[in-house]
């Protein structure tokens, strides 16, 4: 956080009078997207940020309000806000409603990750960033321990897509794949309820994995989107047939 009392904390000026409260809080995020303020450092007052902008309390609290709706930072009644971890929290919750309210928002959400994540490996393969290729390592590891454990293989599941968010090197890949865990979630422990679902079944899904982390880690771009368009036809299609079958049942 800055200590100087001569250096404003913040770069932006308010321009126009009706945006007041969205310019205060877009130099307040950018301070935050720059690492102005580590994950739990106190903001300035309510009072010394209205100061600062030459606006009144109010729009310094609007600002404030917005910044804590889409969850950049902390508030609580009579403390000073705070900034929080940059994450994909906020899309996830968003994600989260959409996918329980209907049968066709899963489905287009599903087919949103198709299309982001066969990106994702492509690049992930050809920056192959350390930090993540460990954790595909670790995911595909903690997949053979939770073999036939839904819950807990679920959780392996999501971190393994995260792991190839990491590998891409690029932070907003990242807040997008961590904002997208509700649908993997969902799609993943629907896959691993299916009644008929064999040991031969487990198998298979930890091998499309395993594939998938040796293209990246072995930096084979073309053969890490083909592994991902491969997993989705045998994955994630037969957990939305499995929905299909919920939602008949439902009728």
């Amino acid at each position: 956080m800055n200590d100087s009392a001569d250096e404003p904390l913040f770069s932006a000026k308010p321009s126009a009078p009706q945006r007041l409260a969205d310019t205060v809080s877009e130099a307040i995020a950018k301070a935050l997207f720059d690492g102005r303020f580590a994950p739990g450092d106190p903001l300035p007052s309510e009072g010394d940020i209205a100061r600062e902008f030459g606006v009144s309390k109010p729009v310094a609290r609007e600002a404030l309000r917005q910044l804590s709706g889409v969850g950049l930072i902390h508030t609580q009644q009579g403390k000073v806000a705070r900034a929080k971890a940059l994450t994909g929290e906020p899309l996830d919750r968003i994600y989260g409603y959409a996918i329980r309210s209907s049968l066709t928002r899963l489905r287009e959400a599903n087919e949103m990750r198709r299309v982001v994540e066969a990106g994702i490996a492509r690049l992930a393969a050809e920056r192959r960033c350390a930090e993540g290729v460990a954790a595909l390592e670790r995911a595909v590891q903690s997949m053979h321990d939770t073999f036939g454990q839904p819950d807990r293989f679920t959780e392996a599941d999501i971190a393994f897509h995260l792991g190839m968010a990491m590998a891409t090197g690029n932070a907003m890949i990242r807040m997008q794949v961590e904002g997208m865990r509700s649908v993997q979630r969902e799609v993943s422990e629907l896959f691993s309820r299916r009644s008929n679902r064999t040991p031969e079944d487990w198998r298979d899904t930890i091998r499309r994995h395993e594939a998938l982390f040796e293209a990246i880690r072995d930096g084979d771009p073309d053969r890490a989107v083909h592994l991902v368009a491969r997993h989705y036809e045998a994955a994630d299609i037969a957990s939305l047939e499995v929905a299909g079958d919920l939602e008949d049942t439902d009728d």
